[in-house]
């Protein structure tokens, strides 16, 4: 994360701005309960987020209805402080609430499977990369002894440097390893860490042992196996003969005798799989589980020191709140998963007569993902049903002033009825595409050519309006809302802080933060600030089938108006790129106090648009120079005045100096 790490000791009141309103009910007949049920708050939401009586979303860390946070308030707490939207704001306490949360469901496990052993999860931190939120996953995780995961080179040289003194949790390595990738494995061994690199290719046993005879350490190995079972959703193939990594058992076996032979098969101390990320469907997390639990047993019979079983990552996260064997959402809990891992491995154990092993986990996702939100204002929009048909019409059609096909689609208007829905929309079709033929033919005025699209779009406006009183509509009419919806532009970047949206229909919550003690009356889409025409989102989370539009208010010009998208904290700041040189937006962690009180602890700047120009490389020192030397010039050339000069060249630095995002 590019910026400047401010520390803000500013505090508030819960709650003490929000309006004495009442939850049940308002002048309109619509409560921000009506507001929760149709945006799927509680679904999603799982305790952590709501709507407090003055229509803004809260969020709870704990779960605890009496200790929450007014996100407007936030908001407009920044704005405030010349903090303005996007930004990214980040709960530290739901990140400590989620690893508790994780701790918890995986201690009733093994309680209730009476296992013989503990768990461990080590956090991959190519999930969320940012410093800040590595050490706070690392430190909350001490009281539980979670560790950390890497799956590079870089990574594991920042997590050697952060868990330097630490020698009791537990460091994985996975990923494609090189010889000073290994190297470093094998120092960060012999200072003290606990740290097992994972065999994901086998050309990578020969540098282990290599570097452990140089440096004199008896390594702790781990072998990731290529599971037969299928995995599910975007992320199937990470299982199976053809997934990335993994050795096949042939190749176990190798790596099995080699070690025998060197004497340094109590070594092998780890086997792992990775079913996938994302997965939604319990029944694949049982399979992989099954299977990975009977190869552990076969090796620790053959003789290997096998002390832990990793069962990956692939807990996924519930985004639509469905509850269902959907990409975006899950049909099982965190505890059912928890329960199904710990008796799984237990059942096999116990079978084959062979001691538990430590159960470790890398659920990256369903530990990030809650405690980020995405915030960001709207810019305005545009309406295909603002169109509307005056008399001056009928006195064109009277006195034969309109070509056929505008007197067909006057008609269409002047006609529709219930009963005529269907007929009048073909027949406004029809018309519109003869109407736009003419113009191509230079037989229609631009004039005409106006009248066309307003008595169109005024048509289908109709038709919508009649088919919505409907007990059933028409096949052909089933899109026309979704044709009809308004486009809400934002402030933001889908390729920057949404990427998973844009590159794999990933769904995210997203919804108004305040106003929601008023019904929306409209119906859109988003469309983000990049001149790309993928930069929308027209995907939304429901509880039955993905939604084409989301309801929104409309956009009033005394008050900003604030989206959110929710569970963004996983893979999302990662993974955006500088399309169109929006970069990383401010980044807000909001803590809150025991006695009630919620603040801006730490607050990240964003790109500033000579930052985003310096990562492409170019010389931000020369771009003022250049357009100085320009204002000289028409200077020089009586084209403007030394003040208008000296004000372009001030406006000019001060764009270089702000931020990358509209303000």
């Amino acid at each position: 994360m590019a910026g400047v790490l401010a520390r803000w000791p500013f505090a508030f009141r819960a709650g003490e701005r929000v309006a004495a309103t009442s939850r049940n009910g308002s002048a309109n007949g619509w409560s921000v309960d009506d507001s929760i049920d149709l945006y799927q708050v509680g679904a999603w939401g799982k305790g952590y987020f709501s709507v407090n009586a003055a229509g803004h979303v809260v969020v709870r860390p704990g779960m605890d209805a009496a200790r929450e946070i007014d996100l407007y308030e936030v908001v407009q707490g920044l704005k405030e402080r010349e903090f303005t939207a996007p930004l990214v704001v980040r709960f530290s306490d739901i990140l400590a609430h989620r690893l508790q949360h994780l701790r918890n469901a995986f201690d009733r496990a093994i309680a209730e499977n009476e296992y013989q052993n503990s768990y461990a999860a080590v956090f991959p931190i190519k999930v969320n990369q940012q410093r800040l939120v590595v050490e706070e996953v690392y430190r909350y995780g001490a009281p539980h002894g979670f560790g950390l995961e890497v799956g590079s080179k870089p990574e594991l040289l920042a997590v050697m440097a952060m868990t330097a003194g630490s020698t009791d949790r537990l460091i994985i390595c996975n990923g494609f390893k090189d010889d000073s990738y290994i190297e470093a494995v094998t120092i960060a061994n012999k200072l003290g860490r606990p740290i097992i690199p994972v065999v994901e290719n086998f050309t990578e046993l020969p540098l282990i042992l290599k570097h452990a005879d140089n440096y004199n350490v008896r390594p702790k190995i781990g072998v990731r196996v290529k599971l037969a079972s299928e995995g599910s959703g975007k992320w199937r193939d990470s299982a199976g003969d053809k997934s990335k990594f993994g050795l096949f058992t042939t190749e176990i076996l190798e790596l099995v005798s080699i070690l025998r032979e060197r004497d340094m098969l109590d070594c092998l101390q780890l086997v792992h799989c990775h079913p996938g990320s994302q997965l939604q469907d319990i029944r694949r997390v049982k399979d992989a589980i099954n299977e990975l639990a009977h190869v552990y047993a076969e090796l620790k019979l053959m003789g290997a020191g096998l002390q832990y079983i990793d069962v990956g990552g692939g807990l996924g996260v519930d985004y639509d709140g469905s509850g269902t064997n959907f990409m975006s959402s899950m049909n099982y809990t965190l505890n059912e998963y928890a329960s199904d891992v710990v008796y799984r491995i237990a059942s096999v154990c116990n079978q084959r007569g062979i001691p538990h092993p430590m159960i470790v986990s890398e659920s990256g996702r369903a530990v990030a993902a809650h405690h980020s939100v995405l915030i960001f204002n709207t810019l305005g929009s545009t309406m295909l049903d603002q169109f509307k048909v005056s008399g001056r019409e009928d006195e064109a059609f009277k006195d034969g002033e309109l070509a056929q096909p505008i007197r067909d689609l006057l008609d269409a208007y002047r006609t529709v009825t219930e009963r005529r829905v269907v007929e009048c929309y073909h027949d406004a079709i029809v018309a519109r595409d003869q109407a736009l033929q003419m113009f191509s033919l230079g037989l229609l005025s631009l004039e005409m050519r106006g009248l066309t699209e307003r008595l169109y779009w005024a048509t289908c406006a109709k038709i919508r309006d009649l088919t919505r009183k409907l007990d059933q509509v028409p096949e052909e009419l089933e899109t026309l809302e979704t044709i009809l919806s308004d486009i809400y532009f934002c402030n933001f970047s889908v390729f920057q802080s949404l990427p998973d949206s844009w590159a794999i229909d990933q769904l995210f919550p997203i919804m108004p933060i305040h106003r929601l003690a008023e019904k929306p009356t409209r119906k859109g889409v988003l469309a983000d600030i990049t001149c790309d025409s993928d930069g929308k989102i027209d995907r939304f989370v429901s509880p039955r089938e993905t939604k084409r539009t989301l309801e929104l208010h409309p956009i009033t010009r005394d008050d900003e108006y604030y989206l959110a998208a929710f569970l963004v904290g996983a893979y999302q700041e990662t993974l955006g790129d500088l399309h169109n040189l929006f970069g990383d937006t401010h980044v807000v962690h909001v803590r809150f106090h025991d006695d009630g009180d919620w603040w801006i602890e730490e607050v990240v700047n964003g790109d500033t648009a000579n930052k985003v120009l310096e990562y492409m490389e170019y010389d931000v020192a020369d771009l003022l120079p250049a357009v100085n030397r320009d204002c000289e010039r028409a200077v020089r050339e009586n084209r403007m005045s030394v003040a208008e000069a000296q004000g372009i060249k001030r406006f000019y630095q001060g764009e270089l100096d702000g931020y990358a995002y509209l303000e």
